[in-house]
């Protein structure tokens, strides 16, 4: 497939997955974003910066060198697209990234603490706890250091940033947005299950291996 065909695909499949983001309520407003790396290049699309998610095209998806620089599009690009070119520099088995301020992980990430392996679904996806990342500032790649330092140790795809929010990865970005969505729906449940009472407890660990290896290898058709 040419560049240009691919590219086009591209842009199509992270405006369409702009959509999920708000199907599942993970974003207000223009807040959050979803990025590929263009399969073979030093390239990324990712979303505008500021554009309402109802405005969001295959037209106005635009594409970004792996430092950020735009190469084509006729927008500025998401506010976060330092911390993804990062990411797809340093990681280079991740083909998605997304970010979101989905309320009940962005609890977590603002008291600073992961979310414990409690549930069968945490162990299936992420593999043991979600942690959190280091306090970073927006504008360069500080973040991207951040998510990539804390899940360069973990075999989780999500990582709550502190006092910001999660941020996903996966092969591919579509990959990246369901962990999005898994991430904000156990982090809600593990709230739900500390506002009972006594912390629930963590499953063990030789459990936890045996649930991600199945799910990761095994699950699905």
């Amino acid at each position: 497939m040419a560049l240009s065909e691919t590219v086009s695909r591209l842009r199509r499949t992270v405006a369409d997955l702009h959509r999920e983001l708000t199907r599942y309520e993970l974003v207000i407003w223009t807040a959050g974003n979803v990025s590929a790396r263009v399969p073979g290049e030093d390239l990324m699309v990712i979303k505008p910066s500021g554009v309402s998610y109802d405005d969001l095209g295959p037209e106005s998806m635009v594409v970004t060198d792996l430092h950020g620089e735009l190469v084509e599009g006729d927008l500025a690009p998401s506010s976060d697209t330092a911390a993804h070119a990062y990411v797809y520099r340093h990681m280079p088995e991740v083909g998605g990234v997304v970010h979101t301020h989905s309320p009940y992980a962005t609890a977590w990430a603002a008291r600073g603490e992961p979310i414990p392996c409690v549930l069968t679904m945490i162990a299936d996806e992420f593999g043991g706890e979600i942690p959190v990342g280091p306090f970073a500032l927006i504008g360069d790649d500080s973040i991207g250091r951040g998510i990539v330092e804390t899940l360069r140790t973990s075999r989780s795809p999500a990582v709550l940033m502190r006092n910001h929010g999660p941020f996903t990865v996966g092969r591919d970005a579509r990959s990246a947005v369901k962990a999005a969505v898994m991430v904000e729906d156990v982090a809600r449940t593990v709230h739900f299950a500390h506002q009972l009472g006594t912390p629930p407890s963590s499953i063990d660990g030789a459990a936890v291996d045996r649930l991600y290896e199945r799910y990761q290898n095994v699950y699905g058709q």
